[in-house]
């Protein structure tokens, strides 16, 4: 691999627009809850825990088809721990920062995901939102097929093969792609060694975890854990794939380049409430139990907010249709008149 992309690249210096809020405001939007923190968070990984038992159960007194129904639901909810590990990666959760350190490891961990690459590239794509070179976390125009959608959404044995092959390389210092090497440059040694010790206990825990399996017999373990962000993912799918695609890159008003949907109350908690995702680029220190509340207080100046999974994919499909014949396509929302263009 080139050696060009050892250090940090120039970065743009962008002005983006806030739909503005009172000091006073922001300071109550900002404020952290324990209480709502754990709300959220034992909230899902309760619901997880019942759908492990559940699943654990079928797997001793049920048929195979029910088993099967009980392991999509297992990973129709554990496959939001991406959005639980995000928030956790913001910090934004708890009050107390321990608590909030606690739960991003344990989270990173059984969602086998590694919190210091994520945010030392999510820190950029908040900043650099959708301008190349200076964001490669999203790139536009995305591609949705339904190859991807099947593989990704119902069941993806590629992915586990992926997170273990990215799990080895990162543990034995092996870069992915220029992204990471541009991520943590050679002057930064002390952040490669962070990223590289925990792939190492993700590689060595979650290995662990299949291993106990051939001993104890305890073949659901892994199934529960290990691969289960692997399989029932549809839900997320159609959840996360809305925040980007279709939209503008290179401009400078989160409005025209992430959008805010509204879900039902159980998909939005199981979400984190990222569905109001450009009120969470907008003040991205607002903790997601919020962002409802900062949704009100901003939205007379923002675009029409699409109702519900099937209203926005209409939206999306149509934009990527339009795509199809005319490449370099942006959907351009309509902003109110009072807004700042």
């Amino acid at each position: 691999m080139s050696d060009t992309l050892s250090e940090p690249i120039a970065q743009t210096t962008l002005h983006w627009y806030r739909v503005p809020l009172s000091r006073e405001a922001l300071a109550e939007f900002n404020q952290r809850s324990d209480a709502w923190g754990f709300a959220q968070t034992l909230g899902h990984l309760g619901i997880i825990a019942a759908t492990g038992v559940l699943s654990w159960y079928a797997s001793i007194h049920f048929t195979w088809p029910l088993l099967l129904a009980c392991l999509f639901l297992h990973g129709t909810v554990y496959a939001f721990l991406l959005n639980a590990f995000h928030e956790f990666c913001h910090n934004t959760v708890f009050k107390t920062r321990a608590l909030n350190r606690f739960f991003l490891l344990f989270v990173s961990f059984i969602g086998g995901l590694n919190h210091v690459y994520f945010w030392a590239s999510h820190q950029e794509h908040h900043k650099y939102t959708l301008h190349q070179p200076d964001d490669m976390e999203v790139i536009l125009p995305i591609e949705i097929t339904l190859k991807s959608f099947l593989t990704t959404a119902i069941i993806n044995p590629q992915g586990v093969f992926e997170r273990y092959k990215s799990w080895i390389q990162l543990s034995v210092g092996q870069f992915e792609n220029d992204w990471q090497r541009t991520l943590f440059p050679d002057s930064k040694p002390a952040r490669r060694r962070e990223m590289t010790n925990w792939a190492r206990i993700l590689l060595v825990g979650h290995t662990l975890i299949i291993a106990q399996a051939f001993v104890t017999g305890w073949w659901m373990l892994p199934v529960l854990i290990t691969f289960a962000p692997f399989y029932g993912g549809v839900l997320l799918f159609l959840c996360n794939n809305t925040q980007h695609v279709g939209l503008q890159d290179d401009v400078e008003d989160y409005r025209l380049c992430t959008r805010t949907i509204y879900l039902n109350p159980i998909v939005q908690f199981l979400y984190w409430h990222m569905n109001y995702h450009i009120e969470h680029h907008m003040y991205a220190g607002v903790p997601c139990y919020k962002l409802q509340r900062l949704h009100k207080a901003i939205k007379h100046e923002l675009p029409y907010t699409p109702n519900g999974l099937y209203e926005t994919w209409r939206i999306i499909i149509r934009i990527m249709r339009r795509q199809k014949v005319e490449p370099t396509y942006e959907f351009v929302p309509d902003l109110p008149n009072l807004a700042h263009n």
